[in-house]
């Protein structure tokens, strides 16, 4: 694990979790744009270990700053099993942080998947808000939020380039 890489990292959770904090949209349910940065936090460090390290870290951001009725055992969740089946879809396919579509199309993949888990888990735990069902929360609230991300992990993908461009590391 290399420093300039986990301090890296913890930029991207630092400004996802920012956007985290954005208050609820339908029922105390919002975007989750911290996905996004967990994402390209995984692309940029390729590693089992930081892999876990920086799950667990979006976990506990992602507990703290969740609007959703009952929503920090299953953000915690989440978060922990989406980023080891996000690295091993970046381990699959070699993504990496070069490559705009590739981290597009793995950031909305990626968005479907921690909204399947976070609902499903939610739906066993706590139940869902307003007694809304699986289906229509991932029509209303993930689907959308894929959409986001893909654009979003596609801007922070150029933004990096960029910094990696004019920084003299």
């Amino acid at each position: 694990m290399k420093t300039k890489n986990l301090v890296m990292a913890a930029v991207l959770l630092a400004v996802g979790t920012i956007l985290h904090m954005i208050p609820g949209i339908v029922n105390g349910v919002k975007p989750d744009f911290l996905l996004a940065t967990l994402f390209f936090a995984l692309i940029i460090n390729r590693d089992l270990k930081a892999t876990i390290a920086i799950g667990v870290v979006a976990a506990a951001l992602a507990a703290l700053t969740t609007s959703f009725p009952g929503g920090q055992i299953p953000s915690v969740i989440d978060k922990i099993i989406t980023s080891m089946i996000v690295f091993g879809l970046i381990k699959t396919f070699n993504v990496t942080e070069g490559s705009t579509k590739a981290v597009a199309i793995l950031t909305g993949i990626g968005t479907i998947i921690s909204g399947a888990i976070f609902l499903g888990s939610a739906m066993a735990l706590v139940g869902l808000p307003g007694g809304a069902g699986f289906f229509p929360m991932m029509v209303a609230i993930v689907l959308p939020t894929a959409a986001l991300n893909t654009i979003f992990g596609a801007i922070l993908c150029k933004v990096y380039a960029g910094f990696l461009k004019y920084s003299y590391a």
